[in-house]
């Protein structure tokens, strides 16, 4: 079945989507000898794909990747960065970084740390980015100063940004943190820079902002420690069904370990 040359382009592990539009904007691309268009459509068994001259093949398909990666403050959540600051990518060894299409899901601001997902599955990054489908995210915030009782129940219902009101959110003071500054958040959706914006909206500034989870997805790992900042572990089976099952319940369920448990 065709499809578009920039889906093929990130499940064969060339580029991801957008970096994939990037390069057929840039006249890299071509089928049957044309340059390629955003839109075109392509079929591997009968069009000739070409990257750079180079001929794209089924057999060139690398092996799907599922990673969480826990991001530290101070790295970017892209495949590059044009200021040449540190990348999610640069913190993969070569074999899983390079030549795999890999790249992360969603992004955490420069300034934030926490989960992220990394994947070259096309089709898992698109279900869990596409904007009809909301995904739970859990996140600890420390504010600038304690927060009061009647902005919880405004950040809980919605506060107005870009003239469209936020979807309701889970918020509640952190029990431990006796000063009132740190807030769990559970959201689910992801506009850009959506707590930080809320946040200056009320009247709060945030000092510390971390994901801890998405979904039932947490940094912890089998001997029951948690994931140290830079470091990384494929997903588990149940993990990645979970994920699957978020965006299309009808895709079926693995019953393979997608990849080894490797954690730095």
């Amino acid at each position: 079945m065709a499809e578009r040359v920039q889906k093929v382009l990130s499940q064969w592990g060339i580029a991801s989507r957008r970096k994939a539009e990037t390069m057929i904007l840039a006249g890299r691309v071509s089928i049957n000898g044309h340059i390629a268009k955003l839109g075109d459509r392509v079929e591997l068994t009968q069009d000739i794909l070409q990257v750079d001259g180079q001929q794209v093949q089924q057999t060139h398909r690398p092996q799907l990747l599922y990673l969480l990666l826990h991001k530290p403050v101070g790295v970017v959540s892209t495949c590059d960065d044009p200021q040449k600051r540190p990348t999610v990518i640069d913190l993969l060894p070569p074999e899983l970084s390079q030549g795999s299409g890999i790249h992360p899901v969603g992004r955490l601001d420069f300034a934030s740390s926490g989960a992220l997902i990394l994947t070259n599955d096309g089709e898992l990054t698109l279900g869990l980015t596409h904007p009809r489908y909301h995904l739970p995210k859990t996140y600890l915030v420390k504010l600038n100063r304690s927060f009061n009782r009647k902005d919880l129940i405004c950040w809980r219902t919605g506060v107005i940004l870009e003239q469209r009101k936020t979807l309701p959110a889970k918020v509640k003071l952190v029990k431990s943190d006796r000063t009132g500054k740190t807030l769990e958040i559970v959201l689910t959706e992801g506009r850009n820079r959506q707590i930080r914006r809320v946040a200056q909206q009320l009247g709060y500034e945030v000092i510390e902002l971390h994901r801890v989870a998405i979904g039932s997805i947490t940094l912890n790992i089998p001997n029951g420690s948690k994931l140290s900042p830079s470091k990384y572990r494929h997903l588990k089976k149940t993990e990645l069904n979970f994920l699957r099952d978020s965006f299309n319940p009808q895709l079926p369920k693995l019953t393979a370990q997608p990849g080894s448990a490797v954690y730095d």
